[in-house]
């Protein structure tokens, strides 16, 4: 081209153009539109011209959310990318930690030269990038918050249920506890049902989180694998849990005097 056009691709723009090796290769395009900087004045062309030659390819990089696909991407320098547009768009700006204040100060002073009539407006990336997940994380935090106040709620109950189990069986672990029945033992004995309760509670759940993932996930263009361990790991965490709620009032109901259970028998 006259004026030397060039243009930077991504990879999944060469693989979309079906060329091994695109650099030096020229692109064309259906219509040509050319803007005047200088005097505002937008030509348009019709019919098949020719484009930028390409000058390079870069690996692929996200450039939009994780819900999407990495999409073919051709990159423009900032003269070229006015001469085909209004001159309107985006200027990225790398600016040093520490010193974001003084370069907005900076850049809104040299905007106003350039510009005076449009308003100064800026956004920083990382909070552009977060914002794109800001559904995920209110419901993360939702269901963190909801997690903990079944576990709390849940852990209150087996608290209770043990409690009940241990009065309504105090005479039967005072008479084990008299024919030499260890403190092991009796623990034991009133934990396992629970520990039964716990298990079964895990192979119910299982599946249901387990499809209720692959569900939220499929909003995802790439996506984790939900192997096996993490559901292993999850069920280890409220075993653990279950347990030391029971336990605690089990080993109380163990250490118990039977003679105060068999005092009146």
């Amino acid at each position: 081209p006259a004026f030397e056009e060039r243009v930077v691709i991504n990879e999944s723009a060469a693989r979309a153009l079906g060329w091994e090796d695109p650099v030096g290769r020229q692109l064309w395009r259906d219509h040509h539109r050319m803007h005047n900087p200088e005097t505002g004045e937008v030509t348009v062309k019709e019919g098949p011209v020719g484009g930028p030659v390409i000058v390079g390819v870069v690996a692929d990089f996200h450039f939009q959310s994780l819900r999407q696909p990495i999409e073919p991407l051709a990159i423009n320098p900032l003269a070229q990318f006015q001469r085909y547009t209004d001159g309107s768009g985006y200027l990225l700006v790398r600016i040093a930690s520490g010193e974001v204040q003084g370069a907005l100060g900076f850049l809104e002073e040299k905007w106003r030269e350039l510009a005076p009539e449009q308003p100064f407006e800026f956004s920083f990336l990382d909070e552009e990038i977060e914002r794109q997940y800001q559904t995920e994380t209110r419901l993360l935090q939702a269901l963190g918050l909801f997690s903990a106040l079944a576990i709390f709620i849940a852990c209150l109950g087996l608290f209770g249920l043990v409690s009940f189990m241990a009065e309504a069986r105090t005479k039967e672990i005072g008479i084990r506890k008299v024919l030499g029945a260890s403190t092991t033992h009796i623990t034991t004995l009133l934990a396992k049902d629970f520990v039964k309760l716990v298990i079964a509670a895990h192979l119910i759940s299982w599946p249901l989180a387990y499809f209720a993932l692959c569900w939220w996930l499929q909003n995802f263009a790439y996506r984790i694998d939900l192997g096996s361990w993490i559901f292993l790991l999850c069920g280890g965490v409220t075993l653990v849990i279950a347990l030391a709620t029971v336990g605690g009032r089990a080993v109380r109901a163990a250490l118990a005097n039977p003679v105060e259970a068999l005092r009146y028998e």
